[in-house]
């Protein structure tokens, strides 16, 4: 027995007690807003009114891909880069790593154009960088609830792009980087303009950061911090 016809956009729904045939119809399924999965060790805790992000190794996995571009930069100058060391150096600005690699092993690179050489090396290889999903779901759960800045160490093209690349630049009004101050961390400037830019008091944020230089700018602040190198150790 038939139980009733739809004639929609020439596709036809045919209902019967023995098939049913779906045609070349397209069923829209609703949207669920599902909850985001929050790991608790860096789950922000009420009170606060601001969140600050660093990008490199911790917004963004970039440092595989900064390594890499490292390493192709000062391969032209017949210099190679030791991965333990170039890890122990998270945090530094470019020319401040450039000049500790001179003066730990003898080379008078020129800082500047080493940089340069090494930002195109990283443009080419921008495409790998990836998101670090824990943190990435903490700015997603509260983007729209709280403001939310970027404070970064790197220049403002390089970080613009890798925001871009994983798809989270929108999520921030605020970006604050290296062109924006005169000192970088460990100092706080950086995070003291996000604030202020943020329209939010210092003591009121939580910075997100990787670095034992990031995380001595937070408390030169006076905000909360966390250090989002607890996610790299088990359970």
């Amino acid at each position: 027995m038939r139980l009733n016809k739809v004639d929609q956009n020439r596709s036809r729904i045919y209902m019967s007690t023995q098939s049913v045939d779906l045609g070349v119809v397209n069923l829209e399924l609703p949207q669920l807003n599902l909850p985001l999965a929050i790991d608790q060790r860096i789950a922000p805790q009420s009170p606060y009114a601001g969140l600050i992000f660093d990008c490199d190794g911790t917004l963004a996995d970039t440092l595989p891909v900064h390594f890499r571009a490292w390493q192709a930069a000062l391969s032209q100058y017949g210099a190679a880069l030791v991965e333990d060391w170039f890890h122990k150096r998270t945090g530094l600005t470019a020319l401040e790593f450039i000049q500790e690699f001179n003066q730990t092993f003898g080379y008078t690179i020129d800082q500047h154009q080493l940089d340069a050489e090494r930002q195109e090396h990283f443009s080419r290889l921008i495409h790998q960088v990836r998101e670090v999903p824990a943190v990435a779901a903490i700015a997603r759960m509260n983007y729209g609830k709280v403001p939310m800045a970027v404070a970064s160490n790197g220049q403002r093209s390089v970080v613009e792009s890798t925001l871009e690349t994983i798809q989270l630049r929108s999520l921030f009004n605020t970006i604050v980087t290296l062109n924006d101050v005169e000192s970088g961390k460990p100092a706080p400037q950086m995070f003291l303009l996000a604030a202020e830019r943020m329209g939010v008091a210092p003591q009121d944020c939580i910075v997100y950061e990787d670095s034992d230089l990031g995380l001595e700018a937070a408390r030169r602040a006076g905000m909360q911090w966390i250090d989002v190198r607890i996610l790299e150790r088990t359970l």
